[in-house]
């Protein structure tokens, strides 16, 4: 089984679904010759061409609203909005029209595409290349939002967005593009959408998390064991719809929640996820669910790793919750 990085593995998952149906075309701004600022799609012009690989101008509600009408016609476009932070452009694009025709057409036209960007901070990107704006889609009825921690789930979670009939968002965490490593396998295969993995067990705390900040609740969770606290470390991989069943089957073993997230706190998906555990499993809980995340500012330049949630700043937090 070769070993793969995600830009490695999402390339991989690109080139399978487009050799596999050539209603498959992939769009964006710098997508085609150059393969993209992260040389996600690289090779992939030489092979498909310029009708299936395509250089957009640099408009995020053009790239949306040519895929939109692409998909109503029956094609399958993986736009990319080069990084996350631009996509507001095209928030119209996308809320007001691809996450609602299929629901205002009674079924009859699934507005068909998955949108990949990359996510979050780690890069020095300062705050035009470093948010993690998962909550303001989370919110929109009609979408739905994915985020891997690891090429083999970058890989699954791709090609199994692909073929789901509604629009996806499919963030990508640019801090582990080539640092997260692992065995992929050759070929089709597909994770399944909604459903989250318990990454390392423990019944003292759940740590909840997703995309790059899974490595450090893992680095936590190692040291807080050297205190005599054990942790599920669960990464939910679909943000929406989410896998109830895991999350709630964990807080009722261990009765503690931490939940990690760049994203700033207030409002953030933090949030939803502390009232849905209070809601299913409130009577399980021996301590208050606690959020550790990005601060409630513009994402910083040089205080980088200040405003992350660093293993640094989840070390505390799950002591206090454990011995709550």
């Amino acid at each position: 089984m070769p070993q793969m990085n995600m830009v490695q593995a999402i390339n991989d998952a690109l080139r399978i679904a487009m050799k596999r149906d050539d209603r498959v075309v992939v769009m964006g701004e710098d997508v085609g010759r150059v393969g993209g600022v992260f040389r996600v799609t690289a090779g992939l012009f030489d092979e498909f061409g310029d009708e299936r690989v395509i250089d957009t101008p640099l408009s995020e509600g053009g790239i949306i609203g040519a895929a939109a009408g692409m998909a109503l016609y029956g094609m399958v476009p993986i736009p990319e909005i080069q990084f996350s932070d631009f996509i507001w452009p095209a928030y119209d694009q996308i809320v007001s029209e691809v996450a609602k025709y299929r629901y205002r057409s009674g079924g009859e036209y699934p507005c068909k595409m998955v949108i990949r960007t990359p996510v979050g901070g780690g890069i020095r990107g300062g705050h035009y290349h470093s948010q993690h704006p998962e909550a303001q889609f989370i919110h929109v009825a009609g979408l739905k939002v994915v985020c891997p921690s690891n090429p083999y789930d970058a890989k699954g979670l791709l090609l199994a967005s692909i073929e789901d009939p509604d629009p996806v968002l499919f963030f990508e965490p640019k801090r582990i593009y080539r640092a997260a490593k692992g065995d992929v396998p050759e070929g089709a295969f597909t994770v399944d959408l909604e459903s989250a993995q318990v990454v390392r067990e423990g019944g003292d705390v759940t740590i909840v998390t997703y995309g790059a900040m899974l490595y450090e609740c893992l680095d936590a969770a190692e040291k807080v064991a050297g205190e005599g606290v054990e942790c599920d470390v669960i990464d939910l991989r679909t943000l929406w719809p989410i896998d109830v069943t895991t999350l709630t089957e964990s807080v009722k073993k261990t009765g503690r929640v931490v939940i990690v997230h760049e994203a700033p706190k207030t409002c953030g998906f933090g949030s939803e996820l502390v009232s849905l555990i209070c809601e299913k499993v409130f009577y399980h809980l021996q301590a208050p669910p606690k959020r550790v995340t990005g601060f409630d500012t513009p994402f910083p330049y040089t205080l980088e790793m200040e405003y992350l949630p660093l293993s640094h700043r989840i070390v505390p937090a799950v002591l206090e919750t454990a011995r709550a």
